[in-house]
């Protein structure tokens, strides 16, 4: 069954191709995958969701897909949630339907290849294809300087991915085998001489791929850049294969290795919170603004996977990091898909041109507030419980009586990120929203019926996470 989850917008694809009405295809191919995700929540334990072909004898290279845990799970729910609101969001331009449509389903069925996969070959090879339609969609149908920045983002995250293919093929020759599941009952069989090189490689390859500071500068420009299903579906779901990663890999086979970069790692990840959000809080756009902020709310998630390298008995930072990387790609994703609603309604997204919204775009405004909620951790809203769970994570087995360790400073310091977040998502909320109505807004369109479904399933989901975290957290026990 996972393989059809995979396969059907790789064949929804190849149908818009040879002249499939690229819309309606595209949204029936997610509709689908979104109730077999659905689905596979009550039944992912089952054989019914394992594949398996061998592709290559020697060495041995499987095509298999399966849940090896609830972390999969989860994302893969992520994954079909946020392409089903992706391909509602947004329209194509006339005459690139079939590039629009099916580069998000390309997206889409990479993330999901990715997380699904059991083999570490495709496990690799999946993202690599999400990010092919990826540059194609910024560098042909971006706004800005396009070209200059799919060329940029094909560089960092070409490097990223080399070198971490290099830790990966390190991995697997100490091991003798591709199949993640065999792999990871080798662990104890890995020298630690060699873990601290792989460890290097492996933070640096997913760090970028993440955008961890210093190796983010990539981002923000992308995402701003990028059409809204691109933006959502990278920033929301593709970007979290990093940080899947270091929990699914680094931390259960390299873990010696990753607590010699502890505090490197702890430093870079409170840049992203702090530097960052600083960064962020300067922006005069609402797309650079919300791009910067996506790659500032990694560090976060960083600091749960801090927390678990230096105790990895742990028992609060693994699913925090689950849960605020599923919280995380929603919000994120109902924030750029309501900055190209906003675009559309008023023809800018300079906080300087805006004000007043509001008074003609009240359903535009209430959603969007909902979205900046969530992002800043407001209480009943699902970020707030990721983010609560990573700053318990961090003082987990803390003894009062002695002195704070690394991970505890570093956590006093990334508290503070929730303040700069208010500070930019509320100035932004403001001066888009409140105030005088400007030339811009004063007779700016509300959101249809069809613009406030995706945006209604994004918020629900929201919503239903952020009073009931369990829904999560149990399919991580």
């Amino acid at each position: 069954m996972l393989t059809l989850l995979v396969a059907l917008p790789i064949l929804a694809f190849i149908a818009i191709l040879f002249g499939a009405p690229a819309r309606l295809t595209a949204i029936g191919a997610c509709a689908i995958n979104l109730v077999l995700g659905v689905v596979s929540l009550f039944s992912w334990k089952e054989k019914i969701w394992d594949f398996s072909v061998m592709v290559l004898e020697k060495p041995a290279i499987h095509l298999s897909f399966g849940y090896l845990d609830g972390m999969s799970l989860v994302m893969v729910l992520l994954s079909v949630i946020v392409c089903m609101a992706a391909v509602l969001s947004g329209k194509a331009p006339i005459g690139n339907e079939k590039l629009y449509y099916g580069s998000s389903l390309l997206i889409a069925a990479g993330a999901i290849g990715a997380f699904a996969s059991t083999d570490l070959f495709f496990f690799y090879a999946f993202h690599e294809m999400a990010l092919i339609p990826t540059f194609l969609m910024i560098g042909i149908l971006g706004r800005g300087d396009r070209r200059g920045i799919a060329w940029k983002i094909t560089i960092y995250l070409g490097l990223g991915s080399l070198v971490l293919l290099a830790g990966l093929v390190w991995l697997a020759s100490l091991v003798g085998t591709f199949a993640i599941p065999e792999m990871l009952a080798a662990a104890p069989s890995i020298d630690p001489a060699s873990q601290k090189g792989i460890a290097a490689l492996l933070l640096i390859g997913f760090g970028t791929l993440v955008s961890l500071f210093p190796f983010h500068s990539w981002a923000a420009p992308a995402y701003a850049s990028a059409p809204a299903p691109t933006a959502m579906l990278h920033a929301g779901v593709l970007k979290k294969f990093g940080l899947y990663g270091m929990l699914r890999l680094a931390l259960p086979l390299v873990p010696e290795g990753l607590q010699m970069w502890l505090v490197p790692l702890l430093v870079l990840l409170v840049g992203n919170i702090l530097w960052v959000g600083l960064v962020t809080v300067s922006q005069k756009r609402l797309d650079t603004m919300l791009g910067n902020s996506s790659v500032m709310h990694m560090g976060y998630i960083f600091l749960a996977i801090a927390a678990l390298i230096a105790v990895p008995d742990n028992t609060l930072a693994l699913p925090a990091a689950v849960l605020l990387m599923f919280a995380h790609g929603i919000s994120i994703a109902l924030l750029f898909g309501l900055a190209d609603r906003v675009e559309q309604s008023t023809g800018s997204l300079d906080l300087a041109d805006m004000g007043g919204l509001a008074k003609s775009a009240p359903k535009m405004a209430f959603l969007f507030g909902i979205a900046a909620m969530a992002s800043i951790g407001l209480p009943g809203l699902a970020n707030f419980s990721g983010e609560v769970l990573v700053f318990l994570s961090a003082f987990q087995n803390y003894v009062p009586a002695d002195s704070m360790g690394p991970v505890q400073i570093a956590c006093i310091f990334a508290i503070w990120g929730v303040v700069i977040s208010a500070v930019y998502m509320l100035r932004a909320y403001r001066n888009i929203f409140q105030g005088p109505a400007v030339k811009s807004t004063e007779r700016a369109p509300d959101l249809t019926l069809a613009d406030r479904i995706p945006a209604i399933i994004l918020v629900v989901v929201l919503l239903v996470v952020g009073l009931y975290p369990n829904l999560i957290l149990n399919l991580l026990r």
